[in-house]
């Protein structure tokens, strides 16, 4: 579904991703994970068109992406959650659904969808008029997640979704990423400080350092790998 090869984003004369290469299949829940400053964030921002890579070719569904803008990336069925949620604080929760959907024009499964996110979050139901910015740390995050969904995307993108929040809204986060991936058939492609509940819901993922990718395998596997359990998971 999603093929990055050799990409090399700069900032400037910073060279933040030196040669990534990925690939997602269609259906599965991926994860990168590594230290701050590594270039997950870098990688996510490479496909959603914000920092475009100088080189290197990203490919959805068999067609080049890397030199296109980011709305147009939208429209075929990619969508970002940034890190710190970035929700438009003075407009309603519905505002702020209405704005995911602002390519659409089939009112009807519109309004199907809304009532969907409100069945995933019955908390925004009850927000619904109330501004995004008065939300809690949690319920802003739900409010973000909706907002990409009511794009209808084919793939998911999702940058520290747990970050800064109670653990107990962070499982419940993580409980709708899986039901999201298994109702809707949404692939996720998820970047997650908290790499052990990342692995834990994840199908594959990938090791990033200093914008290299160091290692790959099935999620089960890298939860038992030595290296990643001292580097990553605490144990």
């Amino acid at each position: 579904m999603l093929k990055l090869s050799n990409i090399q984003t700069f900032y400037g004369n910073i060279r933040a991703l030196k040669g990534v290469s990925m690939e997602i299949s269609e259906g599965e829940i991926i994860t990168l994970i590594g230290a701050n400053g590594a270039g997950k964030t870098t990688t996510l921002m490479s496909v959603s068109g914000i920092a475009p890579p100088r080189f290197g070719e990203i490919h959805f569904m068999g067609e080049a992406i890397h030199t296109m803008s980011p709305d147009r990336i939208v429209s075929l069925g990619i969508c970002h959650v940034p890190e710190g949620r970035r929700i438009f604080p003075y407009l309603t929760v519905m505002e702020n659904l209405d704005m995911g959907a602002f390519l659409r024009n089939d009112k009807e499964n519109i309004e199907k969808d809304m009532e969907y996110i409100f069945t995933l979050f019955p908390i925004l139901a009850d927000r619904r008029n109330q501004a995004g910015g008065t939300l809690s740390g949690g319920e802003q995050q739900m409010l973000a997640i909706s907002r990409a969904l009511m794009a209808r995307p084919r793939l998911l993108m999702m940058d520290e979704p747990s970050l800064g929040l109670a653990p107990i809204i962070v499982r419940r986060i993580f409980d709708i990423i899986q039901q999201i991936n298994i109702e809707n058939k949404t692939t996720i492609f998820l970047v997650e400080q908290n790499a052990n509940l990342a692995l834990k819901v994840a199908h594959r993922g990938y090791v990033m350092e200093n914008g290299r990718i160091t290692l790959t395998d099935s999620a089960e596997n890298l939860l038992s790998n030595e290296a990643v359990k001292k580097a990553y998971l605490g144990l």
